[in-house]
């Protein structure tokens, strides 16, 4: 089975579909480059994915050592450059709501957060700053 469906509406704006649960997302191409601006463009979902699969290996690492991150979140920045256009950053900004995890649980969350499948997938080149602010 195939992850996901894309098609091409029109308008520099697509929509994939999620094949196993079916949910949707929409891309614009941004303002800066022909696009609308009204919904997540293809490089913004790529540093968006980023905090999304940090988050999401921090709450298994949570589950199994027994402390939550509920209510946690991070503001993604995208750093764009041009010639060839591309993402040149990605800085994700972590505020936690809780602020007693001992220094164990701070090292539990800032490894699981730095060995996530996308932070291994994106290229080298790509500069990743992660602040962690408890």
């Amino acid at each position: 089975m195939a992850t996901s469906k894309i098609t091409y509406n029109g308008g520099l704006r697509t929509t994939s579909i999620h094949e196993r649960s079916g949910n949707e997302i929409i891309t614009d191409a941004p303002l800066d480059n022909k696009g609308k601006g009204e919904a997540f463009s293809p490089t913004d979902l790529l540093a968006t994915s980023l905090g999304n699969c940090m988050l999401t290996i921090i709450g298994i690492a949570a589950n199994e050592h027994g402390f939550s991150i509920d209510g946690t979140n991070c503001e993604i920045t995208k750093i764009m450059a041009e010639n060839p256009r591309r993402v040149t950053e990605i800085i994700v900004n972590f505020q936690f709501p809780q602020n007693d995890y001992s220094e164990k649980v701070k090292t539990i969350i800032e490894r699981s957060a730095n060995t996530c499948p996308v932070m291994y997938s994106i290229h080298p080149d790509i500069k990743k700053t992660v602040l962690f602010n408890y």
